[in-house]
């Protein structure tokens, strides 16, 4: 049927994205709230207008990858060990505070104990998508700031694979053997994607650069590539993505590269947002869902003090500590996944899984203003904090 079909279903879900961005942007609200409303309103949980969601989410996924893709494309390799050495203490532990407080919650709700520690691991870590989005292109590729932040999520991206990895029950090897095996996978992959790009990609780039259609559908496929090689190795698609951009950052063409993709990504960070709106399903008891709420909102100012604490420990200013912290204060769109695949295995029950996303998706929401109204973002309407 027509209603089906995903030209309909896109369709629908850019007029409705456009239409209620108008109307956010004339009440001066983040527009990324506008496409999660717009989720909600007309997805399964709202006026059921788009009923099965399960294409448009794996359309969004592209979204996700692309900007993991540019992230690496605008990050010098030789920054990539200083990074991890800088981060990797503060990230693991404030991923342990995140999940102690999430245990009590949870237990507080009489969660059964093995749903409690999936819950608690899945709200350790920070959005990828809504910290990357909200952070303006300058200062992500050339700043302080940028760099620490790249270095968390990338961090947080290896454990959350550990995470799936134990909730999806391949716990044949220590935890420990297991992210060595990972990063010696990321190594290799990012050696021979460098590899790839001096003996494959640079050549094809310099014969054929005066042909922009070609730089641009063959950098896409190069990410792609990668994206998918990391999936099979049991990495995940946006660290594939992240070492494909990074191998072709050192190419003369890799701003250009960038500058093409920048509207490809939009357009699927709004089928993103879109599809996080739709898996709401507000159909759970009162109190449940005044609970996941309440969660959901004090989260954000607990993960901005932790953080905060955090980065001040490691050494950073006042200044930068204070707004990595806020930026990096929402809950993670693994929480989701996590949500979805433990309830597709028994190992959350439907009301679990849902007070799970709820309360992600607040977070989602009140760390996005918070960010909006305070720091400089690329979708503010307060022209003053309004950079690229």
């Amino acid at each position: 049927m027509i209603v089906d079909s995903i030209i309909f279903q896109l369709s629908l879900i850019i007029i409705s994205a456009a239409i209620l961005g108008t109307l956010f942007l004339y009440g001066k609200q983040p527009i990324i709230i506008a496409y999660i409303a717009a989720g909600v309103l007309i997805g399964p949980g709202g006026y059921q207008l788009i009923k099965h969601t399960e294409q448009v989410q794996q359309f969004s996924h592209i979204g996700i990858i692309l900007l993991l893709f540019l992230i690496g494309l605008n990050l010098q390799p030789s920054k990539i060990p200083r990074l991890i050495k800088t981060t990797s203490a503060l990230t693991v532990g404030t991923a342990i505070v995140f999940a102690v407080a999430s245990l009590g919650f949870a237990l507080l709700m009489q969660f059964t104990v093995d749903s409690a520690l999936i819950f608690s691991a899945a709200m350790m870590f920070s959005s990828t998508v809504i910290a990357l989005k909200l952070i303006p292109t300058t200062t992500l590729h050339h700043k302080r700031k940028g760099e620490l932040m790249t270095g968390v999520l990338l961090i947080q991206d290896i454990l959350a694979i550990l995470v799936i990895l134990f909730i999806s029950g391949d716990q044949a090897q220590s935890t420990l053997a297991v992210f060595f095996i990972l990063l010696a996978k990321f190594i290799g992959l990012w050696l021979l994607s460098v590899i790839g790009v001096k003996y494959i990609m640079t050549p094809l780039l310099m014969k054929f650069d005066v042909v922009q259609e070609y730089t641009f559908v063959a950098t896409l496929a190069w990410c792609l590539l990668w994206a998918e090689g990391a999936y099979l190795l049991g990495l995940s698609y946006e660290l594939g993505a992240f070492v494909a951009g990074l191998s072709i950052a050192s190419c003369r063409v890799a701003l250009i590269i960038a500058e093409h993709l920048k509207p490809l990504r939009e357009f699927f960070l709004i089928l993103f947002f879109f599809a996080v709106g739709a898996e709401l399903n507000f159909n759970i008891e009162l109190n449940l869902l005044l609970a996941a709420i309440a969660f959901g909102v004090l989260i954000v100012p607990l993960k901005a003090l932790v953080f905060q604490k955090a980065f001040r420990w490691s050494g950073e200013s006042p200044e930068i500590s204070r707004e990595l912290a806020v930026r990096l204060s929402q809950s993670s769109e693994f929480s989701l996944l996590v949500a979805f695949s433990a309830l597709s295995m028994g190992l959350l029950t439907k009301d679990s899984a849902m007070i799970l996303q709820i309360a992600t998706i607040t977070s989602f929401v009140v760390s996005t203003y918070w960010v909006v109204l305070k720091y400089p973002t690329t979708i503010s309407s307060n022209a003053r904090l309004n950079q690229d």
